[in-house]
């Protein structure tokens, strides 16, 4: 389908939207502040504080693959694959969302709406239904579910459904070990060493991950305690990757262990066994270099009106109470790390 003619003035806009987009679409760690500097710019769009704290979660996801335990339960191809996985994701979600930030600035700046430009920037007809209702209702539980939805949607072919990393990732023994301990935690530090958040078991279920989505955004905005501690963590710790940067009493960016030396135990009850060294979680810059990405695949997600369910509020309440549980995770994975024959076929 051909797209209407635009003036000079827009293309110079698109093409200086897709310069910001790559420049911060570098890796990990510039995706994730720039999603924090956006917010505290416009903190009507939720989005990007919750896309900000789920980032972070991606670096630490990624990082993990270099630390403590999964290179001792991962092989260097398997955690290879994982990594670009990881990285892909968190690359196309940045590659589809920040222009759509872009533009809605430019919107405002302008003080008319642009939102007609997402068609030449491969945004879903989606988006730019709802950003337009946005602009004239302010709505902003609608508008930050409309992005978890697109978001995921836009995942799901180009990586969820993508044969080579079911084949590579998805189907591997490995993927299921994460899964069977729980390491999909989504965590929401705040406060003084504090942890909100949730648990993804169905990582291949779209619906799953749309409705975990959704119970995020509640743990960080339905509760004003949390959000205004998380903000506040948020703005007072960089994002390094390293687990360090919530939990530095347990996590260290420099690993402490004795080469040659058996693996010990670190752990019991979330708290440092007396004399142990704290757990190795390398920075990101540390672990993994810079990707060169192909092209996002081309083509809108929305073919399918019942998606637009997913917008209505339910009343559920959503505690984020996950700090134990993340504490045993933690624990069957040393186990896990020490007894790792166990794992191997």
């Amino acid at each position: 389908m051909s797209l209407p003619p635009i003036t000079k003035s827009e293309e110079i806009l698109l093409d200086k939207i897709k310069q910001k987009t790559r420049e911060y679409n570098l890796n990990n760690v510039t995706r994730t502040r720039a999603y924090l500097d956006f917010y505290l710019r416009y903190p009507d769009i939720h989005w990007a504080f919750l896309g900000h704290m789920v980032s972070r979660n991606g670096g630490w996801n990624m990082t993990d693959l270099k630390g403590e335990f999964l290179t001792r339960l991962m092989t260097r191809k398997d955690r290879q694959l994982f990594f670009q996985f990881l990285e892909r994701g968190n690359w196309l979600i940045f590659h589809d969302v920040y222009p759509q930030f872009l533009l809605y600035e430019e919107s405002l700046r302008l003080s008319k709406p642009l939102f007609h430009l997402f068609a030449y920037l491969n945004i879903s007809t989606f988006m730019e239904t709802i950003w337009n209702q946005f602009w004239r209702t302010n709505d902003t539980y609608i508008l930050t579910m409309a992005l978890v939805i697109n978001e995921q949607s836009y995942l799901e072919k180009r990586v969820v459904q993508n044969p080579q990393y079911q084949k590579d990732v998805l189907n591997k023994f490995e993927f299921l070990l994460q899964d069977w301990l729980s390491f999909n935690h989504i965590l929401f530090p705040y406060g003084n060493k504090n942890l909100a958040g949730q648990t993804l078991h169905q990582f291949e279920s779209l619906n799953e991950r749309i409705l975990l989505g959704k119970r995020l955004y509640k743990i960080l905005f339905k509760n004003k305690e949390i959000h205004q501690k998380a903000v506040e963590w948020a703005k007072s710790y960089q994002h390094t990757g390293s687990r360090k940067d919530y939990w530095p009493h347990i996590f260290n960016s420099v690993n402490e262990g004795t080469p040659g030396f058996p693996y010990q135990l670190h752990l019991k009850s979330c708290q440092l066994r007396p004399g142990a060294k704290r757990i190795f979680s390398p920075m990101l810059e540390m672990a993994w270099k810079n990707v060169s990405h192909n092209e996002a695949e081309e083509g809108d997600w929305f073919t399918d009106w019942r998606v637009v369910n997913y917008l209505e509020e339910d009343e559920e309440m959503i505690d984020g109470v996950i700090k134990d549980e993340y504490c045993k995770t933690l624990e069957r994975l040393e186990l896990a790390a020490l007894a790792k024959k166990a794992f191997t076929f």
